[in-house]
């Protein structure tokens, strides 16, 4: 099992123990370089999240109050994504690219864009591949 094959169980799992809370992200440890989180302002659904060298902090979650997936990215120096503003983002995993719209959003007044599925396809293809990049 790759590491974000093994961080995605690890999620899954935080969530069938966590029960309802209504304060921020309940952290349940960190796995293979993502700590893996329940967040209770998504229906208690789990999350991975990461920081890249450049303070890139990208998320991979569930929300499980509107039962879909979520994809977001978000960096203090992105000045341009305003929230409801919807952008083309490409994700290209290994080489092979796939297209969305993402939506800005600020979070703790720093910017970002975040881009909702409900294919949870995206998410085995995603821990299937080597690297991702978001264009």
């Amino acid at each position: 099992m790759n590491g974000l094959a093994a961080v995605v169980l690890a999620a899954g799992l935080a969530l069938s123990a966590v029960g309802a809370s209504a304060q921020g992200l309940i952290d349940k440890g960190f796995v293979h370089g993502w700590n893996v989180m329940v967040d209770p302002q998504m229906g208690n659904g789990c999350l991975i999240q990461t920081v890249y060298e450049d303070l890139s902090v990208v998320r991979i979650g569930y929300d499980a109050a509107g039962n879909r997936g979520y994809f977001v990215v978000f960096h203090e120096g992105w000045k341009n994504f305003e929230p409801g503003q919807q952008y083309p983002i490409t994700f290209d995993l290994d080489g092979e690219r796939f297209e969305a719209t993402a939506t800005g959003f600020r979070q703790n007044r720093v910017p970002g864009a975040g881009v909702f599925f409900d294919d949870p396809a995206f998410v085995s293809a995603t821990a299937r591949r080597n690297v991702l990049t978001v264009l």
